[in-house]
């Protein structure tokens, strides 16, 4: 399976806040199934701990198993701490730069701009969401702008990129640091997850 399609409430209820994944906000706390608010009080063993994390990057990026292992070897190919090389591998990602620009309302939406030849990279169309913004890169939207949902980091843009709201377009400035991504994950657990991969 490459995509998950199915109920997005029931992860974020599960994981907890996932901007990327959803705009909604679920009206329960507990995680959804048959035993109710108990269900989320079990003792969780260091395996689930560790994987809760990893699936939580897993679906606030929309990357799939085989492309996260993918990023996490880049990683650690690469000098400097490894989870902070992940998590700014992850947010360079043109569909996460579209995102957080503004132009959509979920990291999915941006996804699907992206794929349906909406946003342009310093006047080229770019149809492959993966594609890895590196610094000066000019992103343009060609499709009415989406500008008010920005609802991450407070409803601010955040400081690694710049955006002209009357031109539809954003500018990477610098690479992200691990201060700037308001997700709020333990990437150190996810490291030591894949660490017999």
């Amino acid at each position: 399976m490459a995509r998950y399609r199915g109920p997005r409430v029931k992860i974020v209820r599960r994981l907890g806040e996932l901007p990327g994944l959803t705009s909604k906000i679920p009206n329960r706390t507990y995680p959804a199934g048959q035993h109710g608010p108990s269900a989320g009080m079990a003792k969780m063993s260091q395996y689930r701990v560790r994987l809760q994390e990893k699936q939580k990057l897993r679906y606030n990026y929309g990357v799939s198993e085989k492309q996260l292992l993918s990023y996490v070897r880049r990683a650690r190919r690469m000098k400097g701490p490894t989870g902070e090389l992940l998590l700014q591998m992850l947010e360079m990602r043109l569909d996460c730069i579209v995102y957080r620009l503004g132009f959509a309302p979920t990291i999915r939406a941006a996804r699907q701009y992206v794929s349906h030849g909406l946003v342009t990279v310093n006047g080229q169309r770019v149809t492959i969401p993966s594609y890895h913004c590196t610094t000066g890169e000019i992103i343009k939207s060609t499709s009415a702008p989406i500008v008010e949902h920005v609802k991450t980091f407070g409803g601010e843009i955040p400081s690694h990129i710049s955006v002209d709201k009357n031109n539809a377009t954003g500018k990477v400035e610098r690479s992200v640091t691990r201060s700037q991504i308001a997700l709020t994950i333990n990437e150190l657990l996810i490291i030591e997850f894949y660490s017999r991969k």
